[in-house]
């Protein structure tokens, strides 16, 4: 039986040539939101960064990498048909002006399935990188959960700022997650905050935080260097905003850190 070596090797991680955006478009800094596990609220994370940063005033889009189970117009109440002019698709915009690309965008009945190959899924989240009419000083890219075909397109063709990486408290999420965080590593995209949602149920009465999935694990955050740590509580709003189309209506605090260091990050990057 082979040693077996925890440390990533990246030696083995092919480097493809990046994929530019179309001439005319502009993606100053893109963002990938990534975990090894669906339902853990990556969905939520990439809209309400995306939310959050355009408050601060950013142009900002959504690029919805999860070709076969999007989500994104959904949270944002976004409908296609797409429009193109000068050979670009211009992307949809939401209420408050965040541009976004999913392939529910371009379907007749939102309901329909994507039955696809890989290569195919890989080919189109190139075209909504390239053959898109962004303007934007964030996009941010939600994943589809695990290690396949698009988030290797995405980590390979794509130049990215940084990935955030969200999991849950449960011991097999956490297992899972790691092979997110390992294979960012291996294709040299920097972690730069660890989201970890359902963390607690806030009591309404006395404020004590009960953590229902167990004790806070950090130990992904800190074995993978990983700077930046938010959590995300058990919160009601959440659902019904994402629910009713509404992200955009909804304030809370729980992606505060991570978004200034997405903002440091982009400053120190563009200073460099």
């Amino acid at each position: 039986m082979a040693e077996n070596n925890s440390k990533t090797d990246t030696s083995k991680a092919p480097k493809l040539p990046k994929t530019s955006p179309a001439p005319g478009a502009r993606i100053a800094h893109a963002v990938a939101v990534i975990s090894g596990k669906g339902g853990v609220g990556k969905s939520f994370t990439s809209s309400y960064l995306a939310v959050a940063l355009a408050r601060k005033g950013y142009k900002v889009g959504i690029l919805d990498a999860d070709i076969t189970g999007p989500s994104i117009p959904f949270a944002f109440h976004v409908c296609g048909p797409t429009y193109g002019e000068n050979g670009l698709i211009n992307p949809v915009l939401s209420k408050t002006g965040i541009q976004i690309m999913s392939s529910n965008l371009l379907l007749d009945n939102p309901e329909d399935p994507i039955v696809w190959r890989g290569a195919m899924i890989s080919t189109l989240i190139e075209q909504f990188y390239a053959e898109i009419k962004w303007d934007v000083d964030y996009l941010i890219i939600d994943l589809a959960p695990g290690t396949g075909d698009i988030s290797l397109t995405v980590f390979q063709k794509i130049k990215l700022s940084s990935a955030v990486l969200v999991t849950s408290p449960q011991s097999l999420v956490s297992m899972v997650v790691e092979k997110s965080a390992k294979m960012a590593e291996m294709l040299s995209v920097p972690l730069l905050s660890l989201v970890e949602n359902m963390a607690y149920v806030k009591c309404p009465d006395c404020g004590k935080k009960i953590e229902i999935y167990g004790h806070t694990d950090t130990e992904i955050g800190r074995r993978h260097g990983i700077p930046v740590f938010d959590q995300i509580p058990f919160d009601p709003n959440i659902a019904a905003a994402m629910d009713a189309g509404k992200i955009e209506e909804l304030e809370v605090p729980y992606l505060d850190a991570t978004v200034h260091a997405i903002i440091q990050q982009s400053i120190d990057q563009d200073n460099n």
